[in-house]
C-alpha cells in the first residue's frame, strides 16, 4: 500500500448525542515533496489528481476505514459501519466521521482524542493502491518538472484504490514507501507504469 499526505484541516465538534463529529479535507492537485533528493539525487514530488479515489468512494459495497496512523488495529470509523462519510469533488476529498460515545471509551481512541485536542494531529493521509494497468492503462504518469520551476521528477496519480484515510501527526509520504514507486519518465514525458510493490 502507498501512503500520501497533505496538510489538510481537521475540525472536531461535539454533538448532543455525545459523539464527536470529525471533519477533514484532503486537497487534490497539490504537489507533495516525497524527498528533496538528498545531496546527490533529484527531488521527487507526487500529485493526486481530482477524483483519483472516486472508484471506491462512490461504490457503496467498498468499505473504507478511518484509522489512527495507518494502523488497522486502531480504527476510528468506517463506511460499512455508517460512521464515515466521504464526498469526492474536483478540489478535494472531504470526510466526516462520527466518534461515538462507545468508541470514546476505547484506549487508542482516548489517546487519539488527547493528541488531537493537544494540537498534535496535523492532517490526513490516504492509504491507496494504483489501479492495475489492465483496468486503467493511464492510472499514473511520471514526467520531468518544468525546468523553470526546478529539477524534480513529478508523478501524478489519476486513478487509485482508496482503502483508508488516516489521521497522522505528520502528513507526508514515508520515504520507504517512495521506493515502491517507479520514477522513470519516457522520452515523451509520459509514463508506462510498471506495477508498484504490493504490501
Amino acid at each position: 500500500m502507498l501512503w500520501g499526505g497533505h496538510e489538510g484541516g481537521l475540525e472536531v465538534r461535539k454533538r448532543a448525542s455525545g459523539a464527536f463529529a470529525l471533519h477533514g479535507r484532503f486537497p487534490y492537485n497539490k504537489a507533495a515533496v516525497l524527498t528533496d533528493g538528498g545531496r546527490t539525487g533529484r527531488p521527487r514530488k507526487e500529485v493526486i489528481a481530482s477524483r483519483a479515489f472516486e472508484y471506491r468512494v462512490k461504490d457503496p459495497k467498498e468499505d473504507i476505514h478511518l484509522l489512527v496512523g495507518h494502523d488497522y488495529g486502531q480504527p476510528l470509523a468506517s463506511k460499512s459501519a455508517g460512521t464515515l462519510r466521504l464526498k469526492d469533488a474536483d478540489d478535494a476529498l472531504t470526510m466526516e466521521a462520527d466518534i461515538t460515545p462507545e468508541m470514546q471509551e476505547v484506549s487508542w481512541v482516548k489517546v487519539f482524542l488527547a493528541v488531537l485536542f493537544a494540537g498534535l494531529i496535523a492532517g490526513l493521509s490516504p492509504g491507496f493502491r494504483i489501479l492495475p494497468e489492465r483496468a486503467v492503462p493511464d492510472a499514473e504518469k511520471v514526467e520531468e518538472e518544468d525546468p523553470s520551476l526546478g529539477t524534480a521528477i513529478i508523478r501524478t496519480i489519476f486513478a487509485a484504490l482508496l482503502y483508508e484515510m488516516s489521521v497522522v501527526t505528520r502528513p507526508a509520504y514515508p520515504e520507504t514507501q517512495s521506493e515502491a514507486r517507479n520514477w522513470t519518465p519516457t522520452d515523451g514525458g509520459c509514463y508506462c507504469p510498471s506495477r508498484p510493490v504490493w504490501v
